[in-house]
């Protein structure tokens, strides 16, 4: 019998890489957390606050409530995946629980009952958006972790993380496209057609199905691979709350792992205010209906570029130096747009050639935006292997987790922020873009278009601090096998 102090792990070894279809099966599961973090970065706010008519602060005090929560779910759905120990394996167990009632969760977020005062519907916002947030824990957390089991290689982890954006990026594309082709269509009442009410349930339904039958496809498709996951040699002991806390402080005590860990702490604060109110940019502050934000779809086209060079770009260089250059370039790209509107260099708002240039500049941001994405997921793939060196441990799923807990936590203040900035900026509610004071769209800008985006300089600042290289990844991997062959 095996010491229970010191892990041991089994699975079946791979012959030949990666097949397509393992990536391609793994990648579907980005299609959920895709379209419900549209979803909510698009909606939320903009429907409760300006359909609705509820307080914003009182909005994103709901939100921030839901994010928190989900924040704490996380690394204890890591600590129950990495401790798994079933037939099925650690993952796909609390990934079906967590793909059932996914979609019905977001639809009911979408339709609170009709008479419900500000408080109910605030209540109603928090329980429902609480309720998705958790469902998506279940799934997404073991789910991500397959991802850094799948392969041990430098560059084949590079791959993978590719094929889960090229999925995500294609429902992330297509979604925002149908929905603002044939839901969010304008009508002679309502000539913005994300401000027309009678639209948020269909818009809901669909974003439900799609969130459930991508969790379900890639639980099931992906089956197959159980063989190819580490399991436990030795059934571990028991889960518990104290287990979970010292299992996410054992995966902090990577330093690598933990500058990681602050890195996205600071961006996900300036991200989450972002993502909450991009929407009201683009309404108020560049006066685009929803017929305009169709041709966004068009941003596909740099994520598409990007994919081939990613590949190209690792050969040449280490991950961390391309996160760098492509962090900075997108601080540049975050402020350039808003400051030629203040030189007046840019068209007038509703001059075709405005949108042109809108998309022009969405389709280069996403094309750095994919780069750096796969990038960055594929780095802490390979911290996972520095961690097993020093600890003996494989906690796939709470990295994963830990990552995704101070994303959550800190993107909650970032929506309250958010809030915030609404109600500091003085916005009508319930306003049509053209009521809205001169004064007030001069805020917005100032604020959502200049100042947070140079507010991602200190993340960059500490990229530079992160050491593991190619070579030392390398050294790491041959360590382990060393180990492995001593313990064989």
């Amino acid at each position: 019998m095996k010491d229970r102090g010191v892990p041991s792990y089994l699975r079946r070894s791979r012959e030949g890489p990666l097949s397509f279809r393992t990536k391609l099966y793994q990648g579907i599961g980005a299609v959920p957390d895709t379209v419900k973090n549209w979803t909510f970065n698009t909606f939320l706010l903009l429907y409760y606050n300006q359909i609705l008519g509820v307080d914003p602060n009182r909005v994103s005090i709901a939100l921030a409530v839901a994010i928190v929560f989900d924040a704490i779910t996380d690394p204890v759905v890591a600590s129950l995946s990495d401790n798994l120990s079933t037939r099925w394996g650690r993952r796909h167990p609390l990934m079906l629980i967590g793909a059932l009632p996914l979609g019905a969760a977001l639809y009911l977020v979408f339709v609170p009952p009709s008479g419900l005062g500000e408080t109910g519907l605030v209540l109603w916002l928090g329980g429902f958006a609480m309720l998705t947030r958790g469902l998506m824990t279940l799934f997404f957390v073991p789910w991500a972790a397959i991802a850094a089991e799948l392969s041990d290689d430098y560059a084949a982890r590079t791959s993978v993380m590719s094929h889960r954006f090229a999925a995500g990026w294609t429902i992330g594309v297509a979604f925002p496209l149908f929905v603002f082709s044939f839901v969010m269509r304008a009508t002679p009442e309502q000539p913005v057609g994300q401000l027309n009410p009678a639209h948020y349930p269909t818009m809901a339904l669909c974003a439900g199905i799609l969130l459930t039958s991508g969790a379900l496809a890639t639980t099931l498709l992906s089956l197959r691979e159980i063989p190819y996951l580490r399991q436990h040699a030795v059934t571990p002991e028991g889960f518990s709350l104290k287990g979970t806390v010292r299992e996410l402080l054992r995966a902090l005590s990577n330093r690598q792992f933990a500058l990681i860990f602050v890195i996205v702490l600071i961006s996900s604060a300036i991200s989450g205010t972002t993502a909450n109110i991009q929407i009201y940019m683009t309404t108020y502050f560049w006066g685009l209906t929803g017929e305009d934000l169709r041709w966004f779809a068009l941003v596909s086209v740099g994520a598409l570029a990007a994919f081939p060079l990613v590949a190209a770009s690792q050969r040449r260089w280490d991950k961390k130096h391309v996160l760098l250059v492509c962090a900075s370039i997108n601080v540049i790209d975050g402020v350039t747009l808003v400051s030629l509107r203040f030189l007046d260099v840019l068209p007038a708002n509703g001059d075709p050639r405005l949108l042109g240039i809108l998309v022009g500049m969405g389709v280069f941001g996403a094309g750095i935006s994919v780069v750096q994405g796969i990038i960055g997921a594929s780095l802490v793939a390979d911290v996972l292997d520095d961690h097993e060196l020093r600890t003996h441990y494989r906690q796939e799923a709470m990295f994963s987790a830990a990552l995704s807990f101070s994303g959550k936590a800190v993107s909650g203040i970032g929506i309250v922020l958010g809030g915030l900035i609404l109600g500091m900026i003085d916005l009508p509610r319930a306003a049509a873009p053209a009521e809205v004071p001169a004064d007030t769209i001069l805020r917005l800008g100032v604020v959502v278009g200049i100042c947070l985006p140079l507010l991602h300089v200190i993340p960059i600042s500490l990229i530079t601090r992160y050491r593991l290289t190619r070579e030392a990844h390398a050294e790491i991997r041959r360590a382990l096998s060393r180990r492995q062959a001593g313990a064989d």
